[in-house]
């Protein structure tokens, strides 16, 4: 009789609705692997998913079969070729856009606040897209326009993970989210987050604005979900906090 697992796998702690335990299993060992940790063996891979050695064993022949992952000749595993062919036909039809315009769209419904995300460039960030408040007073910034990267929300944010050591940056990176009053232009308030990509690195930041008088700090939550499941949609995870 097969012995019952001590903790449920990881993947049974997020397993897709509607779909099949097993492949949801199979699925969390590729997840084991990072930049960190390319080539992992058995023991690790098991101890990662909370799969029992002779499970992930059988696992693996499918996806080595699928040359999903590899075995080295050490006898630790990796990840195999199919996934750099998946990875090229994903970056072929890849758009960010398209990965985070529906995210601001939905923040804006929700707070009918001006969301915006913004890359840096140089010593200053670009708002790479914008949704705007339906209200009629609003900051008025567009795609494409230049901010400074010392002040304002966004570019707290951008500063806090590029390597600053000041206190407000320290508290950024403890909190994952900043709430400003006046810091780029004194009639306005804003709320960032930051966003990661999938190799770990900052990738932008998540903003919304408002006039001073209408900023609410409770909106600092669905912009913290809001910039997590841009993350995630990227492949991304979010860091520990501080």
């Amino acid at each position: 009789m097969p012995r019952r697992a001590a903790q449920p796998a990881l993947a049974d702690q997020n397993a897709a609705e509607g779909g099949i335990a097993t492949l949801d299993r199979a699925l969390s060992l590729l997840g084991a692997f990072t930049t960190a940790q390319h080539a992992l063996t058995l023991a690790a891979l098991a101890e990662h998913t909370r799969i029992y050695k002779s499970t992930v064993l059988r696992m693996l022949a499918s996806l080595e079969h699928a040359h999903l992952v590899q075995r080295l000749p050490d006898g630790r595993y990796a990840l195999g070729a199919e996934v750099e062919r998946l990875h090229r036909v994903f970056a072929a039809s890849f758009s960010l856009e398209s990965v985070v315009t529906p995210v601001l769209r939905a923040l804006v419904d929700e707070t009918q606040e001006s969301a915006a995300f913004y890359v840096p460039r140089g010593d200053r960030r670009l708002c790479l897209y914008r949704v705007s408040s339906p209200r009629p007073v609003r900051d008025n910034l567009q795609p494409g326009d230049l901010l400074p990267l010392d002040r304002g929300a966004g570019g707290r944010i951008l500063q806090a993970y590029s390597g600053a050591r000041d206190a407000l940056s320290a508290k950024i990176r403890r909190e994952q989210v900043v709430v400003l009053v006046g810091d780029r232009v004194p009639e306005l308030a804003g709320l960032g987050a930051p966003v990661f990509d999938a190799a770990g690195a900052l990738a932008g930041a998540l903003t919304l604005t408002m006039p001073t008088e209408r900023l609410d700090p409770r909106h600092a939550e669905p912009l913290r979900q809001a910039a997590r499941r841009i993350t995630a949609q990227l492949g991304g995870v979010y860091p520990a906090a501080g």
